[in-house]
């Protein structure tokens, strides 16, 4: 293991920088996001949970697909991408980089989403162990450990010092161009952080969730609880939810003309709103009940049925701090979940 002390994280993101584009957590007009690292820019490693999830750097919110030109009845399909450059997204938490995982089996699927996937392989991702979390969070209910070793490099920090292990050979090749930066040590420290914040892991108001409940022969059952009218009573439809989950993956594609042309480009959508899959006979789904049903049972149940038990959700809490009605997936789960909910 590797350490740097503190006061020298700016010398520690200059460096990177040099070589790699640097996205680090920033904070920018009150909130933070990751953005592109610059001198002067106040990063901010200390705050538990960027607003927008590190998903924005793989998957944007809105993005240029392609541009087409008409002459006539002859059109000219332009290629708009780039070619990425290596980048390092630094400082992203267990359950983030656990939700990138579950946006690898959607976009990286046949067929595979080759705008997904030149951003994932341009990407050495660095993430952040958790020492202070939030009584929000309960990553632990989705098995996640937030003081593990995840990504292609997993850092520690505390008020001294921040903690350093490559795990992949990206990490490896991003940990030989920081030779001279750091140093050997802190194994103990890491080690004492770690039984530290499993402590307070254990304590908080949502570990414990029961997910028994959540399989997929109980499909039928859950779909007709009675209890979705309910729950769902109060839902704005607003996709606050949606835009804040960190494994939403849900997008439209749309055409803009322009003067030189027409853009396709895609972006975010959410199965909350009334028009989503809209199509020329309707809606399938014509209630917000039956959306917010929806949502739900594709990551507890849909979700992991096809893919060996791994959820939708990472129990980040930032649908349970951000919905304006109190309506988040801790309520679904307390409500339908099995008896230890009680």
């Amino acid at each position: 293991m590797l350490k740097i002390a503190k006061e020298r994280l700016n010398d520690l993101y200059a460096k990177i920088n040099e070589s790699m584009g640097l996205f680090i957590p920033i904070k920018k007009a009150g909130e933070v996001n990751y953005h592109v690292w610059g001198e002067g820019k106040e990063v901010s490693l200390e705050t538990l949970k960027t607003v927008k999830s590190p998903k924005n750097m793989f998957f944007p919110q809105s993005e240029n697909m392609m541009k087409f030109k008409t002459e006539g009845k002859n059109i000219e399909i332009i290629d708009v991408r780039d070619e990425k450059r290596p980048f390092v997204l630094f400082g992203v938490k267990p359950c983030d980089y656990k939700a990138i995982e579950v946006l690898d089996k959607v976009f990286l699927a046949d067929p595979v989403d080759s705008y997904y996937q030149s951003r994932r392989e341009a990407t050495t991702i660095v993430t952040l162990a958790c020492s202070k979390p939030e009584e929000s969070c309960f990553c632990k209910v989705f098995g996640i450990d937030a003081t593990a070793a995840y990504g292609d490099v997993t850092t520690w920090l505390d008020d001294e010092n921040l903690y350093w292990q490559a795990n992949t050979e990206k990490g490896e090749a991003l940990t030989a161009l920081l030779k001279g930066l750091l140093e050997e040590g802190g194994e103990a420290e890491v080690a004492a952080q770690q039984e530290a914040t499993k402590a307070i892991i254990d304590n908080l108001p949502f570990s414990n969730l029961d997910l028994s409940r959540f399989k997929p022969e109980n499909l039928n059952e859950l779909f007709d609880d009675p209890a979705w009218a309910e729950m769902s009573e109060a839902c704005l439809g607003c996709g606050t939810c949606t835009f804040v989950c960190p494994t939403c993956q849900c997008f439209d594609i749309r055409d803009f003309k322009t003067s030189e042309g027409v853009i396709r480009y895609r972006c975010w959508d959410s199965c909350m709103y009334s028009d989503f899959t809209l199509m020329a006979h309707g809606n399938s789904r014509t209630t917000q009940m039956q959306r917010f049903r929806q949502r739900f049972m594709h990551k507890l149940v849909y979700y992991p049925s096809q893919n060996d038990g791994l959820y939708s959700c990472v129990g980040c809490g930032r649908c349970v701090n951000k919905c304006p009605q109190r309506l988040n997936i801790v309520k679904v789960i307390k409500t339908l979940g099995g008896k230890n909910n009680d």
